[in-house]
C-alpha cells in the first residue's frame, strides 16, 4: 500500500520521503511469519469485538458531559506520556542510528524537506503505533451510528505531532548542550522516566494514607476534586474526541503550527547535531593506569569483563532497566509502609523470579548473540561452553541489582523465604539465559538496533514456562516457610 502511493509521488518530495521513513518504520517492526499471523489473527479479532460493540451501542445515544471530557483529559494524559517515550526512543534512531542522513544531505534535496519528514514519519510512526489499539474499536462505533466519535482520531493525530516535536527537541537539547554520546545514555532515562512518570506520581501519592488504588483512578480523583474536565481548556481534548468542530480545529491547527513551527526553528539544529555524531564527543584524554588494566588472566575473565563493558555501554539496555526499577519500586516501598512488616511475601517471591528471568534472557540474548568477531570465536582454541558460560555469567551479574531488590524487601519479614527467593531467581535467570546462549545465531553488534529477540514465538514461550514454574514454585516455598 505505502509503495503504491509512493509510486504516485515525486520521489524526493516531502510525501515521498515521509511515506518512505514510515515504511521503514514498519520494516523495522517487523516479526517472523508466525509473529505476522499471529498478530493478523489479533487484530482480526479485536475488530470483530468493535463490530460487536458498535452493533451494541448503534441505537444508543448520549450526550457528552464534563465527567466524560475527565475521563477523555486522564488518557489523553496517559496517552501522550507513551507517545512522548517513543518519540524520544524514535528521535534517537533517527539521529544516531539510522544510517540514511548523509545520503538525505547530500542529495540534491532542501534540508527543510528531509528534516519536516524525519518529524513527519516520528509523528507517523507513533501514531500509527497507538492507532492499532484506537480504530479497530472506535473506527467500527463510528461507522455503525457514532460519526461524532471520529473526532478522536483528530485527537490521536495532534497529540503525535506534538510528542514528534518535544521527543526531537529534547533530543537535539541534549545533543547540543551534552554531546552525542552523553545524550544517547541520557536520553534513553529521559524516555524512560517519561514513560512511567504518571505512573510513578500516582504510586508515590499511593503511598499516602490507608487507600491503595490504580494510579488511574488516583489521577482521576485528583483531576476531578480540582475541577479538571469542565474548564474551557481541560475539557478540550474530551470535546474533540465526541466531534465538536472547534475544538477538533484548535487541538489539530494548534498540533499542525506547532509541528510547522518546530520544522522551521530545528532545521539548523537537526543539521548540526547530525554533523556532531559523527565527531569525537569529548576532547583527548591521557589515558589513566596503564593498558595491563584492560587484560585479564584467564579465558573466564576476559570474556566476562568483555560482555559486560559491551552490556554496560549499551544505552537501549538503560532504557530497559530503569523502566523496570521504576515499576518495581512501589513494590518495594510497600515494605517499608507504616513501619509493617512485607505482606505477600509468597507473590513477592513469584514477582521477582519472573521478572529476573525475562531481564536476563534479553541480557543473554544480546550477549551472546550481538558477536562482532563469530568466526574468530568458533576458529579459537577454546571450548564453547567455556565462552557461553562467560556470556551468561555477564548477564546475570548486570541484572544482579535489579534481581536482588524484592528478596531484600521479603527479608524485612523472612529471612529463609529471603534466601529461597534468591536462589529461585539466579536459577530462573540461569535457566532462561542458558537457552538463549546455547541457540544463538552471532551476528554484528550493529545490526541490533531493533532489539528483537531471536528464536521466535516458541522458545519465548518455553522461556516464560520456565520461570513461571519456577515461580510457582519460590511462591509455594515461601509461604510454607
Amino acid at each position: 500500500m505505502i509503495g503504491w502511493a509512493m509510486r504516485r509521488l515525486p520521489p524526493g518530495s516531502l510525501g515521498w520521503l515521509t511515506l518512505h521513513e514510515l515504511r521503514g518504520n514498519l520494516r523495522n517492526a517487523g516479526r517472523s511469519r508466525v509473529g505476522q499471523v499471529v498478530g493478523a489473527l489479533f487484530l482480526l479479532g479485536y475488530t470483530g469485538l468493535g463490530i460487536g460493540l458498535g452493533l451494541l451501542l448503534q441505537g444508543v445515544r448520549w450526550q457528552a458531559d464534563p465527567l466524560a471530557w475527565l475521563v477523555v483529559l486522564v488518557a489523553t494524559i496517559l496517552l501522550f506520556t507513551f507517545m512522548t517515550t517513543q518519540s524520544l526512543l524514535a528521535s534517537q534512531r533517527t539521529l544516531f542510528e539510522a544510517g540514511d542522513l548523509d545520503l538525505l544531505f547530500s542529495a540534491p534535496l532542501d534540508p527543510r524537506t528531509v528534516v519536516s519528514a524525519k518529524l513527519l514519519g516520528i509523528a507517523g510512526g507513533v501514531m500509527l503505533t497507538f492507532s492499532i489499539f484506537l480504530l479497530p474499536i472506535l473506527g467500527p462505533v463510528a461507522v455503525l451510528g457514532h460519526p461524532e466519535l471520529l473526532g478522536a482520531l483528530a485527537l490521536l493525530v495532534a497529540l503525535a505531532l506534538v510528542a514528534a516535536c518535544l521527543g526531537l527537541g529534547a533530543t537535539l537539547l541534549l545533543a547540543r548542550t551534552l554531546g552525542p554520546r552523553a545524550a544517547r545514555t541520557l536520553g534513553q532515562i529521559l524516555a524512560a522516566l517519561t514513560g512511567a512518570s504518571v505512573f510513578l506520581a500516582t504510586q508515590i501519592l499511593n503511598q499516602q494514607g490507608e487507600r491503595r488504588e490504580s494510579g488511574t483512578v488516583l489521577l482521576f480523583e485528583a483531576l476531578h476534586t480540582r475541577g479538571f474536565g469542565s474548564g474551557p481548556l481541560s475539557s478540550l481534548p474530551g470535546r474533540a474526541a465526541f466531534g465538536e468542530p472547534l475544538a477538533i480545529v484548535l487541538l489539530l491547527g494548534g498540533g499542525c503550527l506547532l509541528f510547522a513551527a518546530t520544522g522551521w526553528a530545528m532545521r539548523n539544529a537537526f543539521l548540526r547535531s547530525y554533523r556532531a555524531g559523527g565527531m569525537r564527543p569529548a576532547g583527548n584524554r591521557a589515558a589513566k593506569g596503564g593498558i595491563a588494566r584492560h587484560f585479564h588472566r584467564g579465558l573466564f575473565a576476559a570474556i566476562f569483563a568483555k560482555e559486560l563493558r559491551l552490556l554496560l555501554r549499551d544505552p537501549a539496555l538503560l532504557f530497559q532497566l530503569l523502566l523496570r526499577i521504576v515499576y518495581l519500586a512501589p513494590i518495594v516501598l510497600i515494605a517499608f509502609r507504616d513501619g509493617r512488616s512485607l505482606p505477600l511475601a509468597p507473590t513477592l517471591a513469584f514477582t521477582s523470579v519472573v521478572i529476573a528471568g525475562q531481564l536476563v534472557s534479553s541480557l543473554a540474548w544480546l550477549a551472546a548473540s550481538a558477536e562482532d568477531a563469530p568466526d574468530l570465536l568458533k576458529v579459537a582454541p577454546v571450548d564453547k561452553d567455556d565462552l557461553d558460560f562467560a556470556k551468561l555469567m555477564a548477564a546475570m551479574a548486570l541484572a544482579a541489582p535489579l534481581g536482588m531488590l524484592l528478596p531484600l524487601a521479603i527479608a524485612m519479614e523472612t529471612i529463609p523465604g529471603a534466601l529461597i527467593t534468591l536462589l529461585f531467581t539466579a536459577g530462573a535467570g540461569g535457566a532462561v539465559g542458558y537457552l538463549e546462549v546455547a541457540h544463538a545465531q552471532p551476528a554484528p553488534r550493529s545490526t541490533f538496533q531493533r532489539r528483537q529477540k531471536g528464536g521466535g514465538i516458541i522458545r519465548s514461550l518455553v522461556e516464560f514456562v520456565i520461570a513461571l514454574l519456577l515461580g510457582l514454585a519460590a511462591g509455594v516455598l515461601v509461604y510454607f516457610v
